[in-house]
């Protein structure tokens, strides 16, 4: 008789529904109450551990590169603009490499002006290069800078001029300590002036077709230097504007700053 009454009892919680949930709770608890697996966000910065400097993780993304909307200080070299997609995240400097950064890694440093936290300059694009090699990254291409130098804006500059770099106007002739002004959106410090920064690409004419991941042409005499310096103009500051170390101050406003993948 006992086994029947249980028989019936069941019976009677499977009809009302109540057998499915005391399963379901049952299969909680033998799990310990497991949360439900959360895929973990990219961290957002690391330090390297052979220069000591931050880096800050870009994400994938699609941008205009070249002469913003409305932009009427543009150079003819950043025409046409075009559609690039990086369709790789990366890791680029928080700001420029420092004078204490590059002589902990290079031995000493070649500025003019002096001082630990301020950015190297008087660099030469392949002792850029060597440098970025050394701390096991590279020197960025020119779309990835300027992707990170834009910040997720479409315009010439991320916020007012002054509140963001150090250029002709502001600078009092001589480069500043790093982080001191505005970063954009991404993170990244002093992207426009203080000093120019080298990039992995030749230096080429653009063109109006859409890129994936470009590298710049193959070839060329001249390497691309972005983002203006204590020495340069207004005009210069963009987000668009390119050079080449052919032109202008020279490894001498030049400084920079890595990347990797």
């Amino acid at each position: 008789m006992a086994r029947l009454r249980c028989a019936r009892w069941i019976w009677e919680l499977w009809e009302q529904g109540w057998l499915l949930i005391l399963a379901v709770l049952m299969t909680v608890f033998a799990l310990g109450g497991a949360e439900t697996p959360r895929v973990a966000a990219h961290e957002r910065t690391k330090v390297n551990r052979v220069d000591g400097l931050t880096y800050i993780w870009i994400p994938p993304g699609t941008f205009r590169m070249g002469c913003s909307p409305d932009d009427s200080e543009c150079f003819d070299n950043e025409k046409p603009a075009h559609t690039v997609t990086l369709t790789r995240g990366f890791w680029i400097g928080q700001t420029p490499v420092t004078q204490e950064a590059y002589s902990k890694v290079m031995g000493s440093s070649p500025s003019a002006y002096h001082g630990a936290q301020l950015p190297v300059e008087e660099v030469t694009w392949d002792d850029a290069k060597d440098y970025c090699e050394r701390v096991k990254m590279r020197l960025p291409t020119e779309a990835e800078w300027e992707y990170a130098a834009r910040g997720g804006t479409t315009g010439a500059r991320y916020a007012a001029l002054e509140h963001i770099a150090w250029y002709n106007a502001n600078a009092a002739s001589a480069t500043h300590v790093v982080a001191q002004l505005q970063p954009n959106a991404f993170g990244p410090y002093d992207m426009l002036g203080n000093v120019r920064e080298w990039v992995g690409d030749w230096y080429g004419p653009y063109n109006a077709a859409d890129a994936v991941d470009p590298k710049g042409p193959r070839t060329g005499q001249f390497r691309v230097g972005r983002g203006g310096s204590w020495y340069d103009s207004a005009q210069i500051a963009r987000a668009s504007s390119r050079g080449n170390n052919g032109a202008g101050c020279g490894p001498a406003c030049h400084g920079f700053r890595c990347a990797a993948n």
